[in-house]
């Protein structure tokens, strides 16, 4: 296994992870031996490559361009993965970032010598920082319940949705109060037999739009739990559902009846604890994702709330770690700036060390 050295490993090239890239060399660090950026996916586009193909550029939730290139004009009913993925690649080529793919980070240790040592499926880097920017889409949640694995039919995740054909006749139940799960239930429940949508909480609708007030109070939120050490939790838990005509429509239908969140999972279907029992054929779990930051796991980096201690985009248990498009920064105009500031305090703390190189 060959050992290549950078003052700076990105692992991650979507929005976060492009951004940070863009910053490090505007700012003098030079691609190669200044830094790198790692990414596990075949090709350019991070998790919005992945994106179910029904999801058209008009019903995306917010998207902001890269720092320094916009992006071109949008075409609404075109699918977002490829548009964006589109964009992406374009944004790497126009600043020649170094971006190295398929290649995937298994681990991240601290050396005697102070420097990190990153360890991929291909060869291993050392560096002197490291910015992770990996998003969650590779870490879907399943909450577990009981029964979950006798139930004879089909179940998957946000992150296997391909569209709803494949959903023609079947009946399906539908769980998470989260903007995806209102996206997806509204597709499903067009050719299904029957669809029934289910939720831990009440879900909140808000008709007002989304501004820069309501923005803050969710990164407010999430950056005071991220600053206490405790995982980042949900915007949508600040931000509410917003009210859009498609919304509008699903109230008319009937479909947004929502039922409190069932106490068990049968073979046959979804039961609760009063006796009510739902039949299904396809359990569709629109339950979120985690950080996925498996790989930072031998550095120790957990606070005793379960979470990261962080003061920025800077851990507060290793300063040589930065986490980009984590906790407050998981949005595309958060990433941005989080890429930005990383850098800025990645290259003041470097400075005196290279003062005396």
């Amino acid at each position: 296994m060959d050992t290549h050295s950078a003052d700076v490993v990105v692992i991650g090239a979507g929005q976060a992870g492009l951004s940070a890239g863009y910053h490090l060399r505007r700012t003098g660090f030079v691609p190669g031996s200044g830094f790198v950026i790692l990414d596990g996916d075949n090709g350019p586009g991070g998790a919005w490559q992945h994106r179910w193909p029904t999801l058209v550029f008009d019903r995306v939730h917010g998207f902001h361009d890269l720092p320094g290139m916009p992006l071109p004009p949008a075409e609404p009913q075109r699918p977002a993965a490829e548009q964006v993925s589109a964009y992406f690649a374009a944004y790497e080529r126009a600043f020649d970032l170094p971006v190295r793919r398929p290649v995937r980070v298994r681990a991240v240790h601290s050396r005697p010598d102070g420097r990190l040592d990153v360890q991929t499926d291909e060869d291993r880097w050392t560096a002197r920082a490291l910015i992770n920017a990996t998003g969650t889409w590779t870490r879907p949640f399943w909450p577990h319940y009981p029964g979950r694995s006798s139930f004879r039919g089909r179940q998957l995740h946000t992150a296997d949705y391909r569209g709803p054909a494949e959903f023609a006749g079947l009946r399906v139940v539908v769980v998470g109060g989260g903007t995806s799960a209102v996206q997806l239930l509204g597709e499903v429940s067009t050719v299904a037999a029957a669809t029934t949508w289910v939720t831990r909480r009440p879900p909140e609708f808000k008709d007002e739009k989304f501004g820069p007030e309501l923005g803050r109070a969710a990164v407010s939120r999430v950056d005071e739990a991220v600053r206490a050490g405790r995982p980042p939790g949900s915007v949508v838990g600040v931000t509410g559902l917003p009210v859009t005509p498609e919304v509008r429509r699903l109230r008319e239908r009937g479909v947004l009846d929502r039922l409190p969140m069932f106490d068990r999972i049968t073979p046959d279907g979804v039961a609760w604890a009063d006796g009510r029992f739902v039949a299904a054929d396809v359990i569709l779990w629109c339950t979120g994702f985690r950080a996925a930051i498996d790989h930072l796991a031998p550095l120790g980096l957990r606070a005793p709330g379960g979470g990261i201690t962080m003061d920025g985009t800077r851990v507060v248990a290793d300063e040589r770690i930065h986490l980009v498009g984590y906790g407050p920064s998981a949005s595309t105009i958060g990433a941005n700036r989080a890429g930005r500031a990383a850098v800025n305090e990645i290259r003041a703390w470097l400075a005196p060390a290279a003062a005396l190189d």
